[in-house]
């Protein structure tokens, strides 16, 4: 079992259309067929969603993720037109919410990999490739590979695991020339963004994107380069052969695997709700992120 622990009842809002409630996201569509992407504080480990939040994460998400496409722009668009609230939206909204272009998804998750961990590691391991990609002997969790993979993967609903697949299956389902298109662009939008991370004394390991066509155009939509879809280590903490200090929720896994949690993640029972001190950390380490990325002040 997994999914949501408490499903949460989204806002009725005048106007909108109630479209999808997701780990963190919740979608609307307006009258004029725009998309409202409204940033929760809810927090998913282990393929629950938590019955806990983490204040102000949502907005974090979102500022973050504003100030990347700014640095993307001349790469690919992307699909924000505003952060406009809609009028009646509930005032929770403010700072949390994208007016965005509604897009023709691509049901594929975007993976670019520059470091080996994760589930990367675990295929590695197994069979030194990942996503069917061939790499050299001797990599450890946390090492830098030899140059950046397209690692795919396949969508997975609310409650279940992304799967990774090759680029051999994307092509079957997307077509050869828009597989291509997803590789380029992924690999793209990773390099800078590295690049940017690395400026800060960050390493961006691993990041995930989603991308879009409108009238034939590629656009990068969702969130974009966040501690929720990406792993940022701080570089002079970087060691490999083990697993690496990060920006990210690593404080909820580590304490719900740990005696103190008494949760069985192989059990039938979801997650119990955090305890404030590991909430506190977990908001200060994405707060943290946000900061060091972009040299503002949360």
């Amino acid at each position: 079992m997994s999914g949501f622990v408490e499903k949460p009842e989204p806002p009725h809002v005048p106007g909108l259309v109630h479209l999808h409630t997701g780990k963190v996201r919740d979608l609307y569509r307006d009258e004029a067929g725009r998309l409202i992407m409204v940033a929760s504080d809810r927090l998913s480990a282990y393929d629950w969603v938590l019955p806990s939040e983490i204040p102000d994460k949502g907005r974090v998400l979102t500022r973050l993720s504003l100030w990347w496409f700014d640095q993307l722009a001349d790469i690919i668009p992307n699909h924000v037109l505003s952060t406009d609230l809609p009028p009646g939206a509930p005032a929770d909204w403010e700072g949390r919410t994208l007016v965005c272009k509604s897009l023709e998804m691509v049901p594929v998750e975007c993976v670019a990999r520059g470091y080996l961990t994760g589930s990367g590691l675990l295929e590695y391991n197994e069979t030194r490739t990942v996503c069917g990609l061939a790499l050299p002997e001797g990599l450890v969790d946390g090492s830098e590979l030899p140059g950046p993979i397209f690692t795919p993967a396949a969508k997975a609903a609310v409650g279940e695991h992304d799967e990774n697949v090759s680029y051999e299956e994307v092509a079957r389902q997307v077509g050869p020339e828009t597989a291509a298109q997803l590789r380029q662009a992924t690999l793209a939008v990773y390099s800078r963004a590295r690049n940017i991370a690395r400026e800060r004394g960050l390493i961006l390991a691993d990041t995930k994107f989603e991308f879009g066509f409108d009238d034939g155009a590629l656009f990068l939509g969702d969130e974009v380069l966040t501690p929720d879809s990406s792993r940022f280590w701080p570089a002079d903490q970087w060691q490999p052969g083990r697993a690496q200090p990060s920006f990210d929720k690593q404080f909820v896994r580590d304490w719900l695997t740990s005696p103190a949690s008494g949760w069985d993640r192989k059990g039938e029972q979801p997650p119990p709700a955090l305890p404030q001190e590991v909430v506190d950390a977990t908001r200060a380490k994405y707060i943290e992120a946000y900061e060091r990325l972009t040299g503002t002040s949360w």
